[in-house]
């Protein structure tokens, strides 16, 4: 006779596919591990050196707790989040621009004890259920309805247009991700093209506007009020060089650098030095967990640069293994997609999964120098609130759909077993 009774049994709680629970828990561990490791700089002055660390615990245990409770919801629900969430998601984003100012930044809207949410974090998984319902219900034997792309435009662009003026890069990231679902969804090519060419237009026509107008516009001013950081992000202006002391492996003398020490604010070209010499000084093998040296200088290494930061403990094989875990987490959620019976939990499974993928590739390009500074995070890695929890809710809806394919499976072989069913001897 078992000593727990059947629903604290660890099969009824880790439910759904044992690889996307694998690849979560290891993300949350090396989360624990790097951001403890990285948060140096957020405890200087301080006995605190452990509060960066339960203070990401706290939201791991938070996220992973929504995580086991979504995975037990049937996916059908799922819908009723692209419905009645977007107009919540525009009245919350259209919020933080009235009240939310972080780093000149209006992301954030404070809450109670010091907490602070991120809707655009919220409006992403949104946005990705909303254009899976509308693909589905679309769909037809030749293909989707001509009006298909119009409506997943209605729902894509007002969201996208809300947080473009303050967070350029989550707006491009969420837009590519739609249309990689429209494209999985059968959306003709020639539609398609007419997207891109949208796309392109809006592109060129607002860097010939950060370009063209003088400093100090009615627009920069009052709309687009990054736009200057967006120009220094384009051109990749250098201005200051990291030179490395060859006796201690540290940086020194160098010019207008600012780091989070002193309370100052770095510069992106700082930023992405540091981030060089950490790849740079870790020899391969890299210099163990908790031994990096630049995360002392290195502004946002907890957050924007951790993957640099995991290259110089772990070494080039560490961070290999850290992108081969999104690797998996992709294409295990695609075999989940390819089980589905139906088309909205496969078009939502791989959605959520590219969402989190593109935006992991970006922050990894940005820590090795292959991509513009854009100010995103690991997923489930980098130190976060908001993030880590809405995350977690991606995991809980992918597993749960998973639960629902392998549930289709196990039906399908149990239907080939019934006499009358079975192939020739």
């Amino acid at each position: 006779m078992s000593l727990f009774p059947d629903s604290f049994k660890l099969k009824n709680i880790f439910q759904g596919s044992t690889v996307i629970w694998i690849v979560y828990f290891l993300l949350c561990i090396i989360s624990l591990v790097e951001v403890y490791s990285a948060s140096s700089q957020l405890t200087y002055g301080t006995d605190g050196f452990m509060s960066p660390l339960f203070k990401q615990a706290a939201f791991l245990c938070v996220g992973f707790l929504f995580c086991s409770l979504i995975q037990n919801v049937p996916c059908r629900y799922f819908k009723l989040v692209g419905i009645f969430g977007i107009p919540l998601c525009i009245i919350l984003l259209v919020a933080v621009l009235a009240i939310g100012k972080v780093n000149d930044g209006a992301r954030w809207i404070p809450l109670l004890f010091g907490f602070r949410f991120q809707p655009s974090e919220l409006a992403k998984g949104v946005v990705v259920t909303a254009v899976a319902f509308i693909l589905a219900s679309l769909q037809k034997p030749n293909g989707v309805d001509r009006r298909t792309v119009k409506y997943v435009m209605c729902v894509t662009l007002p969201i996208c247009g809300l947080i473009v003026t303050e967070n350029l890069s989550t707006a491009a990231i969420l837009f590519l991700t739609v249309f990689l679902m429209m494209f999985i969804g059968r959306v003709p090519w020639r539609q398609l093209m007419k997207v891109i060419v949208g796309l392109m237009v809006a592109g060129i026509l607002l860097i010939l506007l950060a370009f063209a107008l003088p400093d100090g516009n009615f627009l920069e001013e009052k709309i687009l009020h990054r736009m200057d950081t967006w120009k220094g992000r384009i051109t990749h202006v250098q201005q200051d060089t990291v030179v490395i002391d060859s006796l201690t492996g540290k940086p020194f003398n160098i010019p207008q650098a600012k780091t989070a020490a002193n309370g100052a604010e770095m510069k992106g070209s700082d930023q992405r030095n540091f981030g060089y010499m950490a790849i740079a000084s870790s020899n391969i093998v890299g210099r163990g967990p908790g031994n990096s040296i630049t995360r002392d200088y290195l502004q946002q290494a907890y957050c924007d640069f951790i993957y640099a930061i995991i290259l110089e403990e772990m070494g080039i094989f560490g961070g290999l293994a850290v992108a081969a875990l999104y690797v998996f987490l992709l294409f295990q959620t695609g075999r989940i997609a390819s089980r589905c019976e139906r088309n909205f939990p496969a078009f939502l499974a791989m959605g959520l999964v590219l969402l989190m993928a593109i935006q992991a590739c970006i922050n990894m390009f940005v820590a090795v120098g292959l991509f513009p500074i854009t100010g995103q995070t690991l997923p489930m890695i980098s130190r976060g609130g908001t993030a880590t929890i809405v995350n977690s809710i991606y995991f809980g809806m992918i597993l749960s759909i998973s639960r629902g394919a392998r549930k289709n499976k196990l039906e399908e072989a149990g239907d080939m077993m019934r006499p009358g069913l079975q192939g020739p001897k």
